[in-house]
Order: structure tokens, then C-alpha cells, then sequence
């Protein structure tokens, strides 16, 4: 198959050039950005009259039979071809003759390589955000069937202080909606048209980019052609945020992982996402977890490589750039399925409400709860703090905890302390207390549930 590149002044390439060469492997799955990209282009050159429109409806025409065709697996893509770009132009021109040669006029495989991988991360940019969107609802929804549920927080992996389930859930929420945020600002970036950049100078026809860019969906055109053709900030910027989205999966994942063990026995995760040993018959391993967690490490791998490949190239296109879309393809292979599992995961996830409770009842959460009532009692918080440690000590010792420790072993510590000790370290009590803005109280979780909707009814708006 001819390359476009192939001219009289080039003698035949080895085999083993053309193999290190091509990149139709990878490139392949750009096919139909290609060929909406060529699509808007025979439009741009008829507009400027460089093309009739006959012309144009007849490359038009054969371009969308073309993506039909491959759609539909009639048409399948040549692997020896060098690369999508020159695959879909040669059948082109098998199927309409000479003036499908006129589709290459005032572009270069430089700015329609950008072209379609900007095209590509747009196109990612919103099944990803959208992806994300249906998570967090799924979170919401699950927040609000175990709204009563509490369970120790943890810091250091030691127990802390009593939290709900809900909140610890919202936690990872926001961490998603951040995500989906940066996600949406990067996009920013991704939509700029290149095409019209030609090589790297521009071209001395005299085209309307904004125009085609108006065709493919753009908000405005590259500024500089130099730039236009040797930029990939965009790709490594959504590298960056997608590496950021899938390190608070790798956390969540974690977290269900340790809960779901049985020293904590906190949740149980659904047989459909989990896996037996081959050797230990009562083992029920949470595999997708952990290979959501795994997969992270390739897709910081894939942003390393990208900055890498970028980080000392001459302006401006150098074959080097070829080496940027398979670490990204395969980055958003991996974020997508990682996406849907991990929000069926959420979905179908069942809560030991029972253990919770047993480990808070172990874990001296309420500690803090008794400093603060020291504190409410007129004692300064540093000695209160003191106080409290000394009576954690005292329970340990003698095999209790703080709502059984009787009132007057209490008051061996501090006179100040009454019965009403013992509501302000219950626990429910200790959840409602949480008062300031964003805390774990019932009611701050209701808030906080009420403002990620509000916040996800307004990115319906972005999604269309």
C-alpha cells in the first residue's frame, strides 16, 4: 500500500524500517476521527474553491461509505498498511480514481495526526466524565440507604474517631467530582483545531480553519503552526488527570479491600466480583479491586512515558510523537473498565453494621468527645487532653471502655465530670455533635448529599 510520504526520490525501505515505521497497530482505532477530520477538510477545500462541489459529494460520499463499511466489519483495516491515515486515503482513491488524490491538498499528516487525537480526547474527555457522573450517583444512592450506619475513621489505620458510613463514602465523592472538574478544564485545552497547520509553517492555500474547525465541533483554531504540530500538553494533561482519577480509585479500592478482610469484616463484596484461589478452596479473593489498584502503576507509567518521549524535541513534528497515543489508548481502555466495575462494585457492596459497631465500642473513638466535654467543663484543652489520655490508660488496663468506665473511677481523675459524662461520649451523640460545616453529623451528611447534586445537575449541562 502507498505511503503518503512515497515519492520518486525514495528508494524501497527495508522491511525492518517499515516494521519500527508503521503504526497502524495502534493508530487504527482513530479511524473514524480520520475520517470525520477528512470529511470537514474536502468541505473546507470546496468552500475555498479548490475542489468543485461535485467533487466533494463524491469524496464525501465515499468517505462515509468507508466508515460504514469498517463499522460494520465489511471493510478491514490492512495491517501492513503504515498507518490509518494512509489506509483510509488509498481506499479513497481505489474507490473514486484521481480526484480522490485532491483530499491531501492543504494539510499535512502532521496537523491530521494532532487533528484526530484531539478529536479522539474529546470524544474520551465526555464518556469518562460521563462515566464518573453515573459513580457519584451510584455513591448518593448508597450514602442514602445507609444513612444511620457509623463506623470507626480511621488515621495511621488506627482507630480515631466515630464517623458515618455515608460520610466516609461522600469523601471519595468529592474526590470524583474534583476529577470530573479538572477533567472538564483539560477539555479546554484538547479543543483547539490544528488543522490547517499543514507541515509546521501553515499552507499558501487560502482555507477558512475556523470553518472546519466549526465542521468538527471546535471552539477556535491553533494559534501558531509550529506549535499546532509539535503540541501534546493536551495528551499529557489529560494523562495527568486521569492518572489523578484513577489514584482515588486505587484508595477506594484499598479501602473496600481492608474493610472487606476478616479482621475488620466492615463489608462484603459481591460474588460476581470477586475470585477463588486455585489451591484454597474457602478463599473468595476481591481480585477487580486489586486490579484496579494495579492498574494505576500503568497509567502513571503511560504519563511518565509521555512526558519522556516529549521532553527534548526539537520544534517541530519528530517521529518520536508517534510513540504518544498507544500509552494513552490504553490508559483510557484501562480508566473506563476500572470506572464501571468500581461503581458495580459500589452498587451491589453489603454493610456488616454489627462489626462496625463492635469495633467502635473497641476503639476509644469517643476519646476526644470526653477532652471536649473536659474542656466545656472549664478545664484548658491541653490538660484536658492529659486527663483523657490517662483515663484511655485506666480502661485498657482494667479491660474497659470509656461508656462503661463507672463515674466514680471517673472522678478519680477529675471532680468536674457527672453523669451527663456518659451521653456526651455515646457515640450516636458523638456523630451529632459534629456540628461544623462539611463534618460526619447526620445532617452535614444530608448537606453535603444536597450539594453534589446540585453540582452534578449543573455538569448535565457540560455532558449535553
Amino acid at each position: 500500500m502507498k505511503k503518503l510520504w512515497e515519492n520518486n526520490l525514495h528508494g524501497e525501505i527495508s522491511e525492518l524500517t517499515a516494521m519500527l515505521n508503521n503504526s497502524i497497530g495502534i493508530d487504527k482505532e482513530l479511524y473514524p476521527y480520520d475520517i470525520e477530520g477528512s470529511i470537514a477538510h474536502i468541505k473546507s477545500l470546496n468552500k475555498a474553491n479548490i475542489v468543485s462541489t461535485d467533487e466533494a459529494e463524491m469524496i464525501v460520499s465515499a468517505l462515509s461509505l468507508i466508515r460504514t463499511e469498517i463499522d460494520e466489519g465489511k471493510l478491514i483495516i490492512d495491517e501492513n498498511a503504515e498507518d490509518i491515515h494512509s489506509f483510509v486515503e488509498n481506499i479513497l482513491i481505489e474507490r473514486v480514481g484521481e480526484v480522490g488524490k485532491k483530499l491531501h491538498t492543504a494539510r499535512s499528516r502532521n496537523d491530521q495526526v494532532a487533528l484526530d487525537f484531539r478529536m479522539y480526547l474529546k470524544d474520551k474527555t465526555h464518556i469518562i466524565h460521563s462515566l464518573l457522573f453515573d459513580m457519584i450517583d451510584v455513591i448518593i444512592k448508597i450514602s442514602l440507604e445507609n444513612k444511620t450506619a457509623i463506623l470507626p475513621g480511621y488515621t495511621h489505620l488506627k482507630r480515631a474517631q466515630a464517623i458515618t458510613y455515608s460520610h466516609e463514602l461522600l469523601s471519595f465523592a468529592n474526590m470524583f467530582l474534583r476529577d470530573m472538574e479538572r477533567l472538564r478544564d483539560g477539555y479546554k485545552r484538547i479543543d483547539v483545531c490544528p488543522i490547517g497547520s499543514a507541515a509546521l509553517s501553515g499552507t499558501t492555500y487560502n482555507i477558512d480553519r475556523q470553518y472546519e474547525a466549526e465542521l468538527l465541533g471546535f471552539k477556535k483554531v491553533s494559534e501558531n503552526s509550529i506549535d499546532s504540530v509539535s503540541d501534546r500538553d493536551f495528551a499529557i494533561e489529560f494523562m495527568s488527570n486521569i492518572s489523578i482519577l484513577s489514584m482515588h480509585m486505587s484508595r477506594l479500592a484499598e479501602q473496600m479491600i481492608i474493610f472487606n478482610t476478616q479482621e475488620f469484616d466492615f463489608i462484603s463484596i459481591d460474588d460476581k466480583f470477586t475470585t477463588g484461589s486455585s489451591i484454597m478452596p474457602q478463599k473468595k479473593n476481591p481480585d477487580t479491586l486489586e486490579l484496579i489498584r494495579g492498574k494505576t502503576g500503568k497509567i502513571y507509567g503511560g504519563l511518565i512515558s509521555l512526558l519522556t518521549t516529549m521532553k527534548g524535541l526539537p520544534l517541530a513534528y519528530n517521529k518520536d510523537m508517534q510513540e504518544d497515543k498507544e500509552v494513552v489508548f490504553d490508559a483510557v481502555k484501562n480508566i473506563t473498565i476500572c470506572i464501571k466495575v468500581l461503581t458495580e462494585i459500589i452498587n451491589t457492596i453489603k454493610i456488616n453494621e454489627d462489626n462496625m459497631r463492635k469495633a467502635l465500642d473497641e476503639g476509644f473513638v469517643n476519646a476526644t468527645d470526653l477532652a471536649d466535654y473536659l474542656v466545656k467543663k472549664g478545664i484548658k484543652f491541653r490538660d484536658a487532653y492529659n486527663i483523657t489520655a490517662n483515663i484511655v490508660h485506666t480502661c485498657i488496663e482494667k479491660n474497659t471502655t470509656l461508656d462503661k468506665l463507672p463515674l466514680d473511677e471517673y472522678k478519680k481523675f477529675v471532680d468536674v465530670i457527672e453523669n451527663d459524662i456518659y451521653d456526651e461520649i455515646n457515640v450516636r451523640h458523638c456523630i451529632e455533635k459534629r456540628v461544623s460545616y462539611g463534618s460526619t453529623s447526620f445532617e452535614s451528611v444530608k448537606t453535603q448529599i444536597k450539594n453534589i447534586e446540585k453540582e452534578l445537575n449543573e455538569i448535565k449541562n457540560w455532558l449535553g
